[in-house]
């Protein structure tokens, strides 16, 4: 079953502003929030959808890349099982929006499981980076023999001045005061135990109190890279490359995330491309066509030759096994080449020429023109 539309499952316009998402995505999760509807499988699975949305359309990457690409260009994105809890990057809008409730996040003894599929909300750890995703154009034939290609990105790389830490050169970070290290505090009120993300640190556990000045503490910086990507035999527009860890630097020493390519062919004057089969028009002469001959045509191989029978009628098409484009499925075959012949017929006759053609037509008994003008456009019908 195909996805749904993310602007369509949080009920908003696609020109919708920050707020206005953050609004939808509030309302909706009130109404659909497991706790609300307890053993409801499908009060689950709405409530997972329009966190799925709003996480793609409230991150500015995130959301451009759906715009462009719609849900194909975010595969890589979450994994290849699709969107889990473990994707979502937005737990600390889910406790500003609950946190007036009163009935979320408690429980007796401990913290609740605010998704009913055993989250821990303990301190931060390390997470992989995020994904990159860029669209480049490559010429025709470099589609159909493969090449490779430089790629132009910008990512974030470990900060150079702090290797990464975000603090300062020389100090080091230290344990937030404020959740003893924990990355939560625990408020209790008789019975009730209600535990939210530190407010101080983030849920790091660990505070910078002299962060770095090149990364503003974050550890990161944003690097303009090449990375060299090789382009495979048979790619075709609308396919993407993975490049595994060329994306984002992971957060805390995280793994990095991966590189999309997408792929975006020039059309070539000559070939045309359907599925692995290249087809191309060759023009020949009248003479040529009722004598027959043998000519050199172009593949995306080079020159090859090509035996035309005699009488052939133009719009004839003759197949060059294996001169097509490789199968990127079986890594081996290959498809034809496609050539429809084209009787080029003259249009300037000499009077020679006229003469003899005129005797040519009076053998087959045709009446033809007397005007010169009229008697091309004849000839020019016949072989049509």
């Amino acid at each position: 079953m195909s996805k749904r539309d993310y602007y369509e499952i949080l009920g908003i316009q696609k020109n919708a502003e920050v707020e206005e998402i953050k609004k939808a995505y509030r309302k909706l999760a009130i109404e659909t929030h497991p706790d609300k509807h307890q053993g409801d499988k499908a009060a689950e699975e709405r409530f997972k959808e329009i966190s799925e949305a709003y996480e793609v359309l409230s991150d500015t990457n995130k959301r451009a890349t759906y715009d462009r690409f719609g849900h194909e260009g975010l595969k890589g994105a979450f994994g290849g099982g699709g969107f889990s809890w473990q994707n979502f990057t937005h737990f600390s809008d889910l406790e500003d929006i609950f946190d007036n409730l009163g009935d979320l996040f408690r429980n007796f003894g401990g913290s609740a499981d605010i998704f009913g599929q055993g989250r821990s909300r303990r301190r931060r750890g390390p997470a992989r980076g995020r994904d990159i995703m860029q669209e480049i154009q490559i010429d025709f034939l470099e589609a159909a023999l493969g090449t490779e290609k430089n790629v132009e990105i910008y990512r974030y790389d470990a900060c150079p001045t702090c290797d990464g830490s975000g603090a300062k050169p020389g100090t080091k970070d230290t344990i937030c005061k404020a959740c003893a290290g924990q990355g939560q505090v625990n408020t209790v009120s008789g019975f009730f135990s209600i535990s939210r993300t530190c407010s101080t640190c983030g849920g790091s556990g660990r505070v910078i109190e002299t962060p770095c000045q090149r990364c503003a503490g974050k550890g990161k910086v944003r690097v303009k890279k090449k990375i060299k990507v090789k382009i495979p035999a048979g790619i075709d527009t609308g396919m993407r490359l993975r490049v595994a860890g060329e994306g984002d630097e992971g957060e805390k020493g995280g793994p990095r995330g991966d590189l999309y390519v997408f792929i975006n062919v020039r059309k070539h004057r000559f070939f045309k491309r359907h599925d692995n089969n290249i087809y191309c028009e060759v023009k020949i002469s009248f003479t040529k066509a009722v004598f027959g001959s043998d000519i050199e045509v172009p593949t995306i191989y080079g020159k090859n030759r090509l035996k035309i029978p005699s009488g052939t009628q133009s719009g004839k098409i003759f197949t060059l096994k294996g001169k097509g484009v490789p199968d990127l499925v079986t890594r081996g075959g290959k498809g034809d080449q496609l050539l429809r012949v084209v009787v080029d017929v003259p249009q300037d006759l000499t009077e020679e020429q006229e003469a003899i053609l005129r005797g040519f037509a009076k053998t087959l008994n045709e009446e033809v023109p007397s005007k010169k003008d009229g008697f091309i456009q004849k000839v020019k019908k016949v072989f049509k």
